[in-house]
């Protein structure tokens, strides 16, 4: 096989790759009831003029499934993180306690619940749009192939190699969703 060509399909399968990774983190943000640090991922405070994470910040931790705790390594950010989290609206309350946040997780109704189901589907479907754009810029690719000389047959092997990829990575993020949605729904 041709090196531009199989180079063209592990980009393919590189990219498609990444897609998948940044769902599963995604995912991760639409919480299923239970406690877990990774909830508060993302959520960013202005530590002494810099914007930065508040995992950067302060160490979150899960000691029970309905509470996460944050102690931050500098006490005097304390109001600043509980602010940030208020913020960023994830349905929490965290409780200032002078040395740490705790945040009691309440359980989800039926309604947030398929709320998060849906936020879920949206993420999977983003997901499916970034792997066919990833389809047609390697298909583009393989017809430039084909016109600067590369055996047809080869280009040809390349765009059904390339839809094999589309369709088993589509797959996976179905999988995904389903075992997704199948978790938030489970009280």
């Amino acid at each position: 096989m041709n090196e531009e060509v199989e180079f063209c399909l592990e980009e393919t399968k590189e990219s498609m790759g990444n897609t998948l990774l940044h769902l599963e983190k995604e995912f991760q943000k639409i919480r299923a009831g239970k406690a877990n640090p990774q909830m508060l991922e993302g959520i960013k405070i202005d530590y002494y003029g810099v914007i930065t994470p508040i995992e950067q910040t302060a160490n979150i931790s899960s000691p029970d499934a309905r509470q996460i705790i944050v102690q931050p390594w500098d006490k005097s950010v304390l109001s600043l993180i509980e602010k940030a989290i208020m913020a960023a609206n994830l349905g929490f309350n965290p409780k200032n306690e002078g040395e740490i946040l705790r945040i009691l997780v309440p359980p989800l109704t039926e309604e947030r619940r398929r709320d998060m189901v849906k936020r879920a589907r949206t993420e999977a479907e983003n997901a499916r749009i970034g792997i066919r754009g990833i389809r047609r810029t390697s298909n583009e690719t393989a017809k430039k192939l084909k016109k600067d000389g590369v055996p047809e047959d080869e280009a040809d092997k390349l765009e059904d190699d390339i839809q094999k990829l589309t369709d088993d990575y589509i797959a996976k993020v179905d999988k995904l969703l389903e075992a997704k949605e199948k978790d938030i729904m489970t009280v």
